[in-house]
């Protein structure tokens, strides 16, 4: 396998990743061009590269930027905007912890502590069976969620130290 080969690989296996992040493929396939690129590379260059359009660049970019994965970097002389990508893979995998778990956590722990505290009457087998499941799932949800913020505020080393213990 030749440099271009592993390269294109990379790209769209970064991008089949990213679906399961919830990111879109073309997003996670920018972020993977990025990653290896040597250099920050232009929107056009990015278009060129992965073969697609101006404003799906110009959208995917943005959102890349708004995760924190990607900057922008200015060049004297050139008008053009360009991109680097966050090398750091602890920085890039905390930053996907900090978006997922809003998107996905936080906003389920608001339903379940809106419904614990409307105290649905357990009235029948129905009621107490939903009481009992929403308690269970948010207690499972609150864990997750301070397990996930000793992880965004620690570093690396201190969390491969302790994956490696738990592994062992």
């Amino acid at each position: 396998m030749d440099a271009q080969e592993a390269k294109d690989k990379f790209i769209q296996n970064w991008g089949a990743l990213g679906t399961v992040w919830g990111i879109n493929r073309t997003m996670a396939q920018i972020h993977a061009l990025l990653m290896i690129s040597p250099k920050s590379l232009s929107a056009d260059e990015i278009m060129e590269a992965l073969q697609i359009s101006r404003g799906n660049a110009n959208i995917n970019i943005r959102s890349l930027i708004d995760w924190g994965l990607v900057y922008k970097e200015l060049k004297p002389g050139d008008r053009k905007e360009y991109f680097i990508s966050e090398k750091d893979m602890w920085v890039v995998v905390r930053q996907i912890i900090v978006h997922r778990k809003k998107r996905e956590l936080d906003p389920m722990l608001r339903v379940l502590d809106e419904i614990t505290n409307s105290k649905v009457p357990e009235d029948s087998e129905e009621a107490i069976a939903l009481n009992k499941t929403i308690r269970d799932i948010k207690l499972f949800s609150s864990k997750a969620d301070s397990i996930l913020e000793v992880l965004v505020k620690s570093d690396s080393n201190w969390f491969v130290g302790t994956f490696l213990k738990m592994i062992k």
